[in-house]
């Protein structure tokens, strides 16, 4: 009977008791590594980075996308012709991620010098702008010397460059912007929205992602100093969902001979869902929040007369007895505050009725129109497909233009095929 105490000892042994002790026999250089990679997957996922995509590709890159209509002028003049466009795109493999080249620009990137000849442009209401003119600029000590005025006969193209949501002519991807048209002997002028780049507020009105009265103003008086120059409009996140919609509203009437409008929100309503969607996109929209808090803040005075001000800085603001949790959807939201006050019942209604892909329909400028395909806030899902695929658009302005790659931050494309 003793020989079967082993056996009841044991059988009497808790199961939680013998998975426990087998957990111990692991080495802990065994949990590490897992941990470990667990950790790599969860990065891996969460920053949407793609090296391994890129590596089983042959580092070949992705075949850029054409959404467009063969048979269009556009098509056949330039289009056919560009070799950029019928290439590969590959971002730089240390950066294969939208998020990393979003930070690495922001904080790292080494934007061009540029400097500036400031004119100081009064729209009808009051309201002031400034418009800075390239003069130099200079990259790795390589200088380009610019036209530092413009004569009135001057018939050099004029590039217009609006700039993205609380960013002005000091935003680094502005500064490559127009350091890439300045160095080719064209005149470039960066519009400011109102209040930005270091002009007060002067009149009641603030600009919006729908506002392009001041894009008009702007391009009318250049016009006019400048008649025999061609004009070209160039737009970047809410900048270009203002280009495509002014030049909709203003069709053959528009001056300018071709725009490019760069990584569009499109349809302001689904970015704005698709910022609070995901994790990594809430950082986003928080930066978001930030920058226009910031905006805010620095034209207290003005803002504190027209609003509740109060209700602005402690997020929250009473409008039309809806109560807007402004740091809860800030793309956009926060900065028309007035504008969705006075004209429009909500916010959303103001989304819908400022998004250029309602608009882009009606444009008959020729139109290119460059996006991201993993752009962390301006989402592909708003692009408008059906639209750019009309035959009676295309064949008189729109080209779409999709690659991989975080299109805003000017990585150099691969250059393969």
């Amino acid at each position: 009977m003793d020989c079967l105490n082993p056996i009841d000892s044991a059988a009497a042994e808790s199961p939680y008791e013998v998975l426990l002790r087998a957990v111990l026999l692991i080495p802990v250089s065994h949990y590490l590594l897992g941990l470990s990679l667990i950790v790599v997957v969860f990065l891996y996922n969460f920053l949407e980075i793609h090296i391994l995509q890129d590596l089983f590709t042959g580092l070949r890159g992705q075949k850029v996308v054409l959404t467009f209509n063969p048979s269009s002028q556009l098509y056949r003049d330039v289009v056919s012709k560009c070799r950029v466009l019928h290439g590969r795109y590959l971002s730089t493999p240390w950066l294969c991620s939208p998020h990393l080249q979003t930070v690495f620009l922001h904080f790292l990137g080494n934007s061009p010098v540029v400097s500036y000849r400031r004119q100081i442009f009064i729209t009808s209401d009051g309201g002031t702008l400034a418009l800075d003119w390239v003069k130099n600029v200079e990259v790795k000590n390589l200088a380009y010397q610019v036209n530092d005025a413009v004569e009135q006969d001057d018939k050099k193209p004029i590039v217009i460059i609006i700039p993205g949501l609380t960013s002005d002519s000091n935003s680094a991807y502005v500064k490559h912007l127009a350091f890439s048209m300045a160095k080719r002997g064209w005149n470039v002028v960066v519009s400011n929205h109102r209040g930005l780049g270091g002009v007060s507020i002067t009149s009641d009105c603030f600009y919006n992602a729908g506002w392009t009265e001041d894009v008009r103003k702007v391009i009318d008086h250049v016009h006019s100093q400048f008649p025999e120059a061609p004009l070209f409009l160039v737009g970047t996140s809410i900048g270009a969902n203002i280009l495509v919609k002014y030049l909709a509203e203003d069709g053959i009437n528009a001056p300018i001979v071709g725009a490019a409008a760069i990584c569009s929100p499109w349809d302001l309503l689904i970015c704005d869902r698709f910022i609070n969607r995901k994790l990594a996109q809430r950082f986003y929209n928080k930066a978001l929040a930030i920058g226009l808090k910031d905006y805010a803040h620095l034209h207290e005075d003005v803002l504190s007369r027209l609003s509740n001000w109060e209700g602005v800085k402690k997020g929250t603001y009473e409008m039309n007895e809806v109560n807007c949790l402004l740091n809860r959807s800030c793309h956009v939201r926060f900065g028309t505050l007035m504008i969705v006050q006075l004209v429009f019942l909500t916010v959303d209604t103001y989304y819908r009725r400022s998004s250029s892909s309602s608009f882009v329909g009606s444009v008959t400028t020729p139109l290119l129109c460059i996006s991201s395909l993993d752009d962390p806030v301006c989402t592909s899902e708003a692009i408008p497909w059906d639209e750019c695929r009309r035959k009676q658009i295309l064949e008189v302005s729109d080209v779409i233009f999709q690659i991989r790659g975080f299109t805003c931050n000017y990585i150099k494309p691969h250059e393969s095929g």
